[in-house]
């Protein structure tokens, strides 16, 4: 099957690939047992990539970023899917948390923390879902509530990615207690603020070597000054404006999952025999193959004309919505269809695509279920006359 390039893919870009693959290949891959073992990626995996500039790559440089786009933070993320691993959390860091920032910080939050989030030197991560609290997030109970010039903060937050080696978290919380939406705020919490407390790291079905953990926040008092925005109350808008792009993340890192299974299920079924013949031999496995490469090409092209539309600032919420579901359903489908095909070898851990089965299964659940995102397309399905 001949290799298909991206239609927003170019020299540079193709340049940036050829690193992020030489780091994944020679950093991540070598270590994702160990990841596993101890539940989090090694902490100089964060300043080695730093230091190559592959963190935060689509912030300004003035901020100490790459000056890049959302296609540069791409490439990364494809390159770490193909390698199979699911372990760091850089897309969340650069993607998501730094973005939160660049839209939304003062000039003085953006050159106090980006700089050191491009570095390595700072993990960031983001809290938002909460123990009793989902996709619901104007349920959230963490409150802040302003005393002079600080907030005092009490509350707890749930299945926090980078939870772990975070050194800076941005916490949705409630600054008015008695307001749904217009109650919420985020707020930069240092983790090294005296009230903190990191809960133990979480067990999980898949994505292991992703830490993932609970956070306490106990009369945690910080100055007024790390509220993110010019005031209170702006949090709910500021998170379902970022959501779009954390949505295509999604998508981003499914469709790249659809096509490293497909590799992988290639090399087994050309080189695995049954009946004196390889597996590939039989028509049963090359119809379900051709299915699985359509599956992937389909949701490639997809993710492509969202991705292109990023970039352009074109992305709506309901598109990113569809594209978000889509590519997490169709991996789903593709990586059950790619297991089945390894037999018993399939079940077992230490194969790849084993780890990919159980790693995609919370791609339907994270960054909105599938069931939020259909209600989000439901809700912009008008008929022909407009009603």
């Amino acid at each position: 099957m001949p290799a298909r390039r991206s239609p927003w893919m170019n020299q540079e870009l193709d340049d940036l690939r050829d690193l992020a693959r030489t780091f994944s290949k020679k950093e991540i891959e070598p270590n994702i047992e160990s990841f596993i073992k101890n539940k989090q990626v090694d902490r100089e995996l964060w300043n080695k990539a730093g230091e190559l500039g592959l963190l935060c790559i689509s912030i300004p440089e003035e901020y100490g970023g790459g000056g890049g786009t959302f296609a540069h933070e791409t490439v990364i993320m494809e390159e770490q899917a193909y390698v199979g691993d699911s372990s760091w959390g850089a897309a969340l860091h650069s993607g998501i948390v730094a973005h939160y920032l660049l839209a939304y910080g003062t000039e003085a939050q953006k050159h106090e923390w980006l700089p050191k989030m491009a570095g390595g030197e700072v993990v960031g991560a983001i809290a938002m879902t909460e123990p009793g609290t989902g996709s619901d997030l104007q349920g959230i109970r963490t409150q802040a509530i302003r005393e002079g010039e600080e907030y005092v903060v009490n509350g707890a937050k749930t299945f926090i990615t980078n939870g772990v080696q975070a050194d800076m978290v941005l916490v949705a919380v409630k600054t008015n207690p008695t307001e749904a939406a217009a109650g919420i705020s985020l707020v930069i919490i240092p983790t090294d603020t005296e009230g903190f407390r990191r809960g133990r790291a979480l067990d999980k079905i898949g994505m292991k070597g992703q830490d993932t953990c609970e956070l306490f926040f106990e009369d945690i008092r910080v100055p007024a000054a790390n509220l993110l925005g010019s005031e209170e109350g702006q949090g709910f808008i500021q998170l379902m404006s970022q959501l779009p792009q954390e949505r295509l993340i999604v998508g981003v890192s499914c469709v790249a999952a659809m096509e490293a299974c497909l590799d992988l299920t290639l090399d087994y079924v050309h080189s695995r025999t049954a009946f004196g013949r390889p597996i590939f031999g039989f028509q049963n496995t090359k119809f379900e193959l051709a299915e699985i490469a359509t599956e992937a090409r389909v949701a490639r092209s997809f993710v492509d004309e969202c991705i292109e539309l990023h970039v352009k600032g074109e992305l709506d919420i309901p598109t990113a919505a569809m594209v978000k579901y889509w590519a997490s359903e169709r991996a789903g489908v593709v990586v059950d269809k790619c297991l089945q095909l390894f037999g018993g070898y399939g079940f077992m851990e230490e194969y790849p695509i084993a780890r990919a089965f159980t790693d995609l299964r919370v791609s339907r659940i994270y960054a909105g279920t599938t069931e939020i995102m259909k209600e989000i397309i439901a809700r912009t399905l008008r008929t022909p006359n407009g009603v």
